[in-house]
């Protein structure tokens, strides 16, 4: 069965690229956040402002409003509200937990991909499934759930 995949992680994981590529040729229709359909360069902090790191809250709440943020915001919720399953690819940040829990908040198939050590996560319960193997999370993808 092709699925329609969001895959949720951060731009420091090492294992994402692997992850959309066996995805793809595994038949899934998978979205890429470094590489949106829209044709953007996929969003980081550092291209609204280098000082970034140095905001202070109320600056951090305005720069969400920021035209770049505004459209990388809608690239990627448009692509959660199109996908039907959701894989968090481990170790990743803030954001992608955030997406990953609205998919299991909507109902929608939900898998952790933990695929080399991490501090243990009580909460990856609400999920439908927790993979450590490629092999695995393709095998469950496409037969299992």
């Amino acid at each position: 069965m092709k699925r329609k995949i969001y895959v949720a992680s951060s731009w420091r994981n090492t294992f994402y690229p692997e992850v959309v590529a066996k995805l793809r040729e595994a038949g899934h229709d998978v979205y890429d956040f470094r590489n949106p359909p829209s044709g953007d360069p996929g969003f980081k902090w550092s291209s609204v402002s280098e000082d970034y790191m140095e905001w202070t809250p109320q600056q951090y709440r305005e720069m969400l409003q920021h035209p770049k943020a505004e459209r990388q915001f809608h690239n990627d919720i448009e692509a959660m509200e199109e996908c039907d399953v959701c894989v968090l690819v481990l170790p990743c940040g803030r954001s992608a937990h955030t997406e990953a829990g609205w998919f299991a908040g909507k109902g929608k198939l939900t898998i952790a991909y933990i695929p080399e050590k991490q501090e243990p996560e009580l909460m990856y319960k609400l999920f439908d499934k927790v993979c450590c193997t490629i092999d695995e999370l393709i095998f469950t993808l496409n037969f299992e759930l």
